[in-house]
């Protein structure tokens, strides 16, 4: 009987067994191929992990030009002479003659006072004078007579010694008499008050028909008379700064009233004192004015070019580090291991600072040392070669 044709074929045991061979071995390898890659890929991660424990840092070299620096304070401007005027004597004004803003010369009439008990002192002046010269005179006629009677013993010497006495005295009461009249009459000129100097009227208290009284009395002053042509600036400069704005520094000042325009100034006067309550020395510049565009009494705000030199070490002002031990900025070494070095501070820039000593030109500077930081930590340079990257995983891939 023939062999049926749809029997199926008989499958070898040995193939069976080289195909489950041959599946083991390649899960084999691909276990073994997927643990090596998550090996490599943590042992990538912990490296990653470890540098980036190790902090970066920027740093730069010092900048060695000389910087120039503005320095502001505020001031106020005063006239560079000032005379307050106050009457001498007492009595009503007659009339004024300048107002306020009025331009004078030296001389000038500025009021009138009329002085009525004043008039009268000097007429009683007058007539003491008279009666004292007119009782000396017949003194010395007595003595005169007396001199030609002694001579025949019609008088004894002690008559003729009272007579010259008596004599001189009359002189020395003229003389008094006289001395007082001459006083009222040189008050007699304070009647009129008139300017000292060339300057401006910047004040006026009075008016025709007040009463006077002579002196100043607590008062305020009739008249107040400026030189204008020139003017003091007065500023209290911090006693750090004193030893940089000697007498001659230039300066710019600036007023409210003219935004955006300067006048230059000198320094030509310092206290070269500090006061104790504020700390400052009080140094005085002076401004033309001969345009009389400034005002005085006006606040001000003065600038003061300070000098410098042409060769400075300059750090950015967040280089700085302050702790217990004092001011210190962070070095890079070749070996990239941090050097704190401690530094002191010639000027403050704002936003640098004039190193005085401590670092050296070729020194790497720390440029914002991170909190924490001490002397010998490990650190990488911001943008230096072999800086990692972010690790691939496994998973990444």
């Amino acid at each position: 009987m023939p062999p049926d044709e749809t029997a199926p074929p008989v499958v070898s045991r040995r193939g069976l067994y080289i195909a489950g061979g041959t599946a083991a071995i390649i899960a084999v390898v691909i276990v073994v191929a997927g643990v090596t890659t998550r090996k490599i890929a943590d042992a990538k991660l912990q490296e990653w992990t470890e540098n980036q424990a190790v902090p970066v840092v920027a740093v730069g070299a010092p900048d060695m030009r000389g910087k120039t620096t503005t320095f502001s304070l505020p001031g106020r401007l005063e006239a560079y002479t000032q005379a307050q005027m106050y009457a001498r004597v007492t009595g009503y004004v007659k009339e004024w003659k300048a107002d306020i803003g009025t331009p004078v010369k030296a001389g000038d009439l500025l009021a009138e006072i009329d002085a009525p008990d004043l008039d009268q002192q000097i007429m009683q002046a007058k007539a003491n004078l008279a009666s004292a010269q007119a009782n000396s005179v017949l003194s010395d006629m007595t003595l005169t007579r007396g001199q030609s009677l002694i001579k025949t013993y019609a008088i004894s010497q002690q008559d003729l010694d009272q007579r010259a006495a008596d004599a001189s005295n009359k002189k020395g009461l003229v003389d008094a008499a006289q001395a007082n009249l001459d006083r009222l009459r040189v008050l007699e000129q304070y009647k009129r008050i008139v300017a000292p100097f060339d300057g401006l009227v910047t004040a006026r208290t009075t008016d025709i028909g007040a009463l006077i009284n002579a002196g100043a009395g607590g008062g305020p002053p009739l008249f107040v008379v400026s030189e204008t042509s020139k003017l003091r600036v007065y500023v209290n400069v911090p006693q750090s700064y004193v030893p940089s704005i000697p007498v001659g520094t230039k300066a710019q000042i600036a007023v409210p009233e003219y935004p955006g325009r300067t006048f230059p100034a000198a320094v030509e006067a310092s206290a070269q004192a500090v006061d104790i309550a504020s700390g400052t020395t009080r140094m005085q510049l002076v401004v033309d004015n001969t345009r009389n565009a400034l005002m005085t009494g006006d606040f001000t705000t003065v600038t003061f070019d300070l000098a410098h030199p042409e060769i400075a070490i300059n750090v950015p002002a967040s280089a700085l580090i302050f702790n217990q031990s004092g001011l210190h900025v962070a070095i890079v070494g070749r070996d990239g291991r941090i050097s704190l070095k401690p530094v002191t501070i010639s000027r403050d820039l704002g936003n640098e600072v004039e190193i005085g000593s401590g670092i050296v030109a070729d020194d790497r500077v720390v440029v914002n040392p991170p909190d924490g930081i001490a002397d010998g930590d490990k650190v990488r340079v911001a943008g230096a070669p072999g800086l990692p990257g972010e690790p691939e995983t496994a998973e990444a891939k």
